[in-house]
């Protein structure tokens, strides 16, 4: 999680700090230690959703907390709470902020009587219910400021939200006596927010907290606060953003005539907090409580987040601070030499460990990971699109790397690799710019396609893979037919049709089928070629290969050997996953390890078979993963050369029993998807071909690719089974004159191929474009 530094203070440089005249080098300092760990600086798209404004608090500088007025609902409505997101998630909102006051109902007897009538006993209970309804039904990801809770409580909240927060605001114990803010304030008790803090840490909750700044503590007591917050994370590690605020007079407080701290209270509280939690620890400062001309001053002194801005709703803390137009704090950003992006209610580094921290360590399903929204790469992880034009330049060190690999061929190192997929703003520019030199060196303007026919023989499988819908999940559904065994006439038959309607290729890939041996898929190549002889025969997973020899008894060269003797043209590289054992070890444990797939793939090479290659990426693995995989491949590549192309899958969530669990993303951001294949063109220069998925990705989004590394848009298919399963909207053929209209959108030159990149005979050509309607399909053995 958000790492601390192991360098303190010593106590004469806190001193200096806490005394000295010149904050320069702590702020200089603090600046360092932040550019060390953010290259980016973020903010969070939301809806303010002030559930109540009661509260048993009466703090001496709180405007948000009002009395009961008679004939005035003392919570919002649930209809009104929906009303509200939904309109957010039009306007690009990701966070659904729920604030609410403390155990109202404890003193206000028409907030208890209001939420019985609501079939409620506490607020508790209420914001429960309110949070899990926006989170189903709009997919916003709640944060829930709910006050002082116990362990329970949070518990009971995390079941129906992304993150939870409570601000620390200071522990200095004049400020709870007579005439103080916290005065008669049963839940700014430091005892009690402290242990509210550390409950949420033994809970595995994602935690915001901060102080408040300027209420009548010192730099000393923030100093000690700090370390006391800082204590608690080292202790879990839970807390993934801490905000320092600065206190606003407000008319009608006790506090009204209290003077602001200025601006440098602040900027030396940010960069001590810096200094102490390390350049890991994400950091905010609420711009709109700061003029835009302190904006870069609290970017050079250590904050990487802006916190929630929301393009529809105000802010209810601080309702005279309106806030900042994005297009301004993303001229500042750049000024300061970073891009400002959008992220989610949940920071990613939490999100990587879903198990850990979304689900309770107890394999319950996470509801923050299955919020309902539903385009194809809705993924937890901010998506790293930059607001506005204002950005800054790729850094230098980025930039010599890229035109070492596109110049001079230099080889990327897996950690190089890595350190690419953190691409943002300028730097993702830059990698996108070098693919796309790149691609236009190795394969010209052209763009090929096959046409080609997918034929999934069954989908019953021995295998329990947690990311596979196709042969899991509930039989009769919309997206899972019942089990099925195609018969081999079936098999000749599709072959047949395919052929006549201009393919090349028909790719035949199915589930481990309990009854299947070597001579299963022997036979199933002689019904493909019964039914169309010269068509290209692209089949059989590297698991399905090794699944077969085993079955016989066989070296894997020998059944190889046999497969293409029967009529096998080349392999598909599924199977592959992730090329990461600890990865595979989690969602594939039964299937080849990573030595045994590279095994298969590189005996078909040695037999004259040529082989496909792919990645599944965005479900629950890291970018180190990814970079480990490319190496790998190239790593083969060069001792075989029989890779014709590289395929990035985007990991299709909706159906996946590993989401469904709780225990995977929703895939991977489209910043990821494109970085895939950018980085794919630039770490795989021996693999001639990068592909883009239409199948994954959509048409459209597929055809964008091509700018940024991909030269290759895969095949018509005419029918697909596994990603439909899923429950991604794509995948039943998309026709060559579609095909060949999205490649000339995108400015290059389409061409048809073969499967190993040959031109197809024009006799094949002509008739693709000239296709009959697709029979009906029969499947006409139940497997159950």
């Amino acid at each position: 999680m958000s790492g601390c530094t192991d360098l303190e203070p010593k106590e004469t440089d806190a001193l200096v700090a806490l005394d000295g005249p010149d904050m320069q080098p702590l702020l200089d300092a603090a600046g360092a230690v932040c550019d060390a760990g953010h290259r980016v600086i973020t903010f969070s798209p939301k809806v303010f959703l002030p559930l109540t404004r009661l509260c048993r608090d009466t703090c001496g500088y709180c405007t948000f907390a009002q009395p009961p007025v008679p004939g005035r609902r003392a919570f919002m409505t649930l209809p009104e709470v929906l009303a509200v997101a939904a309109r957010g998630a039009e306007l690009g909102c990701t966070e659904a902020l729920f604030t609410l006051g403390d155990k109202p109902e404890a003193v206000h007897p028409a907030a208890a009587a209001e939420l019985i009538d609501m079939g409620h006993v506490s607020t508790l209970d209420y914001v429960t219910e309110a949070a899990g309804a926006v989170l189903a039904q709009t997919g916003l990801l709640p944060h829930v400021n709910a006050g002082v809770l116990s362990e329970a409580d949070l518990l009971r909240l995390r079941h129906v939200s992304a993150s939870q927060g409570l601000m620390l605001e200071s522990t200095e114990p004049s400020l709870s006596e007579t005439g103080g803010p916290h005065h008669a304030c049963p839940d700014k008790v430091p005892a009690q927010r402290l242990a509210t803090i550390d409950a949420a840490g033994r809970g595995a909750v994602p935690f915001t907290s901060g102080l408040l700044i300027g209420i009548g503590e010192g730099r000393r007591a923030r100093l000690a606060d700090l370390r006391l917050l800082l204590d608690l994370h080292r202790r879990h590690g839970h807390l993934q953003e801490l905000i320092m605020q600065n206190f606003r007079a407000k008319r009608g407080t006790a506090m009204a005539g209290a003077p602001e701290p200025p601006l440098s209270e602040l900027l030396w509280t940010v960069a001590v907090a810096r200094l102490l939690f390390g350049p890991h620890m994400n950091i905010q400062a609420p711009p709109n409580l700061t003029p835009s001309a302190g904006w870069r001053a609290l970017l050079a002194a250590g904050i990487n987040d802006f916190g929630g801005i929301s393009p529809l709703t105000r802010d209810f803390i601080s309702p005279e601070a309106p806030w900042p137009h994005l297009e301004a704090l993303a001229e500042a950003t750049a000024a300061s030499g970073k891009a400002l992006v959008p992220r989610l209610a949940v920071f990613p580094e939490y999100v990587a460990d879903p198990t850990r921290w979304l689900d309770g360590g107890g394999g319950r399903a996470s509801p923050p990971l299955r919020p309902a929204a539903g385009s194809w790469a809705v993924a937890m992880g901010e998506d790293g699109l930059l607001v506005g034009a204002a950005r800054p330049p790729a850094d230098l060190a980025i930039q010599s790397l890229l035109a070492a690999v596109v110049d001079r061929g230099h080889e990327l190192s897996e950690r190089e690799v890595e350190q690419l997929f953190a691409a943002r703003g300028a730097d993702f520019d830059a990698v996108c710019s070098a693919a796309d030199a790149m691609r236009a060196r190795i394969c010209g303007n052209k763009v090929t396609y096959v046409v080609n026919r997918n034929i999934n023989n069954t989908n019953v499988c021995t295998f329990a893979c947690a990311f596979c819908a196709f042969s899991k999940g509930r039989a009769g559904e919309e997206l899972r037919d019942a089990p099925y065994l195609l018969l081999e006439a079936e098999i000749a038959r599709r072959a047949a049709e395919a052929w006549d309607r201009g393919a090349t290729e028909v790719c035949i890939q199915g589930g481990i089928h309990p009854d299947f041996t070597g001579q299963t898929y022997l036979r199933t190549l002689e019904a493909a070629k019964a039914g169309a002889p010269g068509i290209h025969v692209h089949a059989f997973s590297p698991l399905e290969v090794w699944h077969g020899a085993a079955s016989l008894g066989w070296p894997l060269a020998h059944f190889l050997a046999a497969l293409r003797d029967a009529g096998l043209g080349s392999l598909p590289g599924t199977a592959a996953e992730v090329l990461c054992d600890d990865v595979r070890a989690a969602i594939c444990p039964d299937k080849l390890s990573s030595a045994q797939w590279l095994q298969v793939v590189e005996a078909a090479h040695e037999v004259g078979l040529r082989t496909t290659s792919t990645i599944m990426f965005g479900h629950m693995e890291r970018p180190a993963a990814w970079a480990r995989h490319l190496v790998r491949l190239r790593q083969l590549q060069a001792r075989t050369g029989g890779i014709t192309e590289f395929v990035p899958l985007p990991f299709v969530h909706m159906e996946a029993p590993i989401y469904l669990q709780g225990r995977a993303r929703r895939g991977p951001t489209l910043r990821e998807c494109v970085l895939m294949h950018a980085l794919a063109r630039l770490a795989l220069p021996n693999i001639p071909n990068i592909q883009a998925s239409w199948v994954k990705m959509g048409p459209e989004r597929a055809a964008q690719l091509l700018a940024c590394g991909a030269n290759d848009m895969g095949g018509s298919l005419m029918n697909e089974s596994i990603t439909r399963a899923a429950g991604a909207g794509f995948g039943q053929e998309l026709l060559p004159e579609r095909m060949e209209a999205l490649i000339r959108a995108a400015g290059r030159t389409p061409r048809q191929r073969t499967t190993l990149y040959g031109s197809p005979p024009v006799e094949r050509t002509w008739r693709s474009l000239r296709t009959p309607p697709l029979q009906p399909l029969r499947r006409t053995v139940d497997a159950r």
